[in-house]
């Protein structure tokens, strides 16, 4: 733990320790968390914004309920960090997201507060409400509570669970932490006066009893009824979005001041008190607290190591120039690309910045499209676009498409229209861990009639690809996957095609072929140097096209050698080396095949290079690898 001294937070090791505190004490305890969250994360780097602003009701949400009894699911698992701190997990916190330390979202196996695993967003109502119906079932008594927010609200998931919620009608809490706006002082008065009156007993008892009289009234009575009815809903219309969350079927409260400790601690008392679905309307800062987060945008999400007090970063860099990051270079040729077209677009799902869109956005902002966290609505509405001649260019991280895949199938495969798939952070993405390792896309796109599957070797052929992909490989679906980082420094060239399914000989050898594929193209180029020092001839493939494979280089190939080894940085399952161990035993070649990627299991977090390492995918691993091979067939 941080050697500051704090007076609350020191004696606090899990929830009970909170609640054992006067309320009196919260507000002091809500600063302690912020201060030793910010005083934490700027020396170690990670998620940062979104947890600042939930700190308050983080508090609120451990002091009035007895967790780990009653399930706090936290949706967007980044905002979980003053979760962690009040759950045990302070003296740990500056491990988080560094390998075999905390991790960076919310998971189950480490623990027990830890309701719900919590990477991707908008679950957290879904979650909430099956443990709400296994309580049910099981005739055990709890509370539930989802925190939905940051964004996840724009998640399709996210109305289809408040939907199911208002026709089950059990006893749960969804509380919306909208950071996206602050709400004026004014508007806040007349919100802080619905909220006493919503979740005041005595006046639920007597606008019952007022419905209740008035029905035995005949016509009269029914006027009264439906007078009162517009009278409720128009003036919540007017000064809240309530009337949309109680036409789900939920009492609506707020919205009310999520950095009012005390005020959160009142509503949540009498909410828990409440029976069926209740909707709770939280209004907080992101970055609350933090002078540098409110101002710049880019403390709000992620930061690297900060001084605390200027914001300036202290990750040591050397003074030399850099190769472009992938993302950057795919945005700069969606930008060549509308200018040379006009029938080209390009779809985001809330990650601009993050995919490198935020380019053309700036220079072509009426062809951009933020959709916000909706994957599967960003698939299927490239596939509207395609099917009146315009070409989308969807750029997704590898594993948030994942969430698309029926619309991928269903709505663009099936009928043959020709939408670009850009896959950023394929392969290990590091820190973020399981949750955003791409590993599974080779499989999961694979296998879908009509794709081209692709992944370029260096930044000049991802420019190569995309522009092939938007020109020449027509009346399909394409997908281009691409690593997170920096490319490997080679000079950028005016766009040219490269030819359907062709791959090409890097280095040529006799002992061994070794088949590599995207990222793992330099790395295995480096093995090879290796490996010709220990004596061993490894003929190197750029296996640029995953689907189609080149089948007329394969045959050659199977026909010169004896042993091929496909090297991926995904899930061996399914993947390149699968396809290529296909091809081989439906052409009947003798030809061995070795597979090294990622086995059957998730990989946790740690940096890039450390999981590269560990799991033998970086060059040394790569030439230990088939060194290995090689000897144990020389042996036998």
């Amino acid at each position: 733990m941080d050697s500051h001294t704090y007076k609350y937070l020191d004696k606090i090791n899990s929830p009970y320790d909170l609640r054992k505190l006067p309320k009196t004490a919260l507000s002091d305890v809500s600063d302690e968390v912020r201060e030793f969250v910010v005083d934490t994360i700027t020396k170690t780097g990670g998620h940062f914004g979104a947890g600042l602003g939930v700190v308050e009701l983080t508090v609120a949400l451990h002091y009035v309920f007895n967790t780990p009894k009653d399930k706090i699911v936290l949706d967007t698992g980044h905002q979980g960090y003053p979760h962690k701190v009040l759950t045990g997990r302070k003296d740990l916190l500056h491990t988080i997201r560094t390998q075999g330390g905390l991790s960076g979202f919310l998971k189950r196996a480490e623990s027990e507060y830890d309701s719900f695993g919590a990477g991707h967003a908008s679950t957290s109502i879904s979650a909430a409400l099956g443990m709400a119906a296994a309580r049910d079932i099981n005739k055990d008594n709890y509370k539930v509570a989802a925190v939905i927010g940051d964004g996840a609200m724009t998640g399709g998931l996210a109305f289809e669970a408040l939907n199911n919620c208002g026709v089950q009608q059990r006893d749960i809490l969804v509380i919306m932490n909208d950071n996206n706006f602050s709400i004026a002082p004014n508007v806040s008065a007349v919100s802080n006066y619905f909220n006493d009156v919503y979740t005041s007993q005595t006046v639920n008892r007597l606008r019952d009893n007022i419905w209740n009289f008035a029905g035995k009234l005949d016509n009269i009575g029914d006027r009264i009824r439906r007078a009162a009815s517009k009278l409720e809903d128009g003036v919540k219309a007017i000064v809240t979005p309530g009337v949309l969350f109680e036409a789900f079927g939920f009492n609506y409260i707020g919205p009310i001041n999520g950095h009012n400790i005390q005020k959160l601690v009142k509503i949540l008392e009498s909410v828990k008190e409440l029976s069926g679905p209740v909707f709770l309307h939280v209004i907080t800062k992101k970055g609350y607290g933090y002078k540098h987060a409110t101002v710049e945008k880019k403390y709000l999400h992620a930061i690297g190591k900060i001084d605390k007090i200027t914001g300036k970063s202290l990750d040591k860099k050397p003074n030399v120039p850099k190769p472009p990051k992938y993302q950057d270079v795919f945005g700069e040729a969606v930008v060549d690309i509308f200018n040379q077209t006009k029938n080209t677009v390009a779809i985001t799902a809330a990650m601009p910045g993050g995919t490198g869109l935020n380019i053309p956005q700036e220079t072509h902002p009426d062809r951009v499209h933020d959709v916000g966290i909706a994957e599967g609505h960003a698939v299927t509405f490239a596939a509207g676009l395609a099917t009146e001649g315009v070409v989308p260019i969807v750029a997704i991280y590898s594993t948030f498409l994942q969430r698309a895949y029926d619309h991928i199938i269903h709505d663009i495969a099936i009928q043959k229209l020709h939408v670009v798939f850009a896959l950023d952070r394929a392969g290990l993405v590091g820190a973020d861990g399981p949750t955003h390792h791409g590993v599974m896309d080779l499989s999961y796109l694979r296998n879908i009639p009509t794709m081209v599957l692709m992944a370029p070797k260096d930044e000049q052929e991802l420019r190569d690809m995309l522009w092939s992909a938007v020109h020449i490989y027509k009346g399909r679906p394409v997908a281009i996957r691409f690593p997170r980082g920096e490319g490997i420094g080679v000079p950028i060239q005016p766009m040219k095609e490269i030819k359907l399914g062709s791959w090409e000989v890097l280095e040529e050898g006799s002992d061994v072929a070794i088949l590599a594929t995207g990222k793992m193209v330099d790395n295995a180029a480096k093995a090879v140097d290796k490996l010709n020092t220990l004596g061993i001839s490894a003929e190197l493939v750029n296996a640029r096209f995953i689907k189609p494979l080149d089948e007329e280089m394969l045959k050659s190939i199977c026909n010169r050698f004896d042993r091929i080894i496909t090297v991926e940085d995904g899930q061996i399952s399914g993947g390149f080396g699968s396809a290529v161990s296909e091809f081989i035993t439906s052409n009947g070649f003798s030809t061995k095949l070795t597979m090294h990627g990622i086995e059957d299991g998730f990989v946790e977090h740690g940096t890039q290079e450390q999981l590269h390492h560990d799991l033998k995918l970086d060059s040394d691993g790569i030439a230990e690898f088939v060194k290995n091979i090689l000897v144990k067939e020389q042996i036998s």
